[in-house]
């Protein structure tokens, strides 16, 4: 969350627990399969299934959840989302799924995370702001 650069994503023609599943094991792997970590949400039925619930033991992550009907604990997101739609996506749509997917993702890992500045950031990009981050860091870390 540190640089606001999307670790897991996927599509589906239903949203259900298994698509957020998906998402989870594409970041879980993304990030080197790192414990003790915390995973945020909202308190979607998606993310209290049981399936997803047992994901995140097997995985040994802390679940975190934002209050009911505050979206601002989850803020990250909700504005990734809003970026997308109206950055990105057409008004009138996509032609195909397989399109809609490929465009998403040209979004996701191209534009957003390796052009788009945030201010978050500082106005860098999410990839050039964890760069900076673990160039940073290691070596600290390395020195303690």
């Amino acid at each position: 969350m540190f640089s606001r650069k999307p670790v897991g994503c996927t599509m589906s023609h239903s949203p259900d627990s298994n698509l957020t599943c998906q998402a989870l094991i594409m970041a879980y792997e993304s990030r080197g399969k790192p414990k003790n970590v915390m995973f945020h949400s909202d308190q979607g039925c998606h993310y209290t299934s049981r399936q997803f619930r047992q994901l995140i033991w097997r995985y040994r992550l802390t679940q975190s959840m934002s209050r009911r009907g505050n979206c601002w604990d989850n803020s990250p997101m909700e504005r990734f989302f809003r970026s997308l739609k109206s950055e990105w996506i057409p008004t009138v749509g996509y032609k195909s799924f397989d399109e809609a997917k490929r465009k998403i993702n040209d979004y996701i890992i191209g534009y957003y995370s390796e052009s788009r500045p945030h201010s978050y950031n500082g106005s860098l990009t999410p990839n050039e702001s964890e760069k900076r981050y673990w160039n940073y860091y290691k070596p600290v870390a390395k020195n303690t």
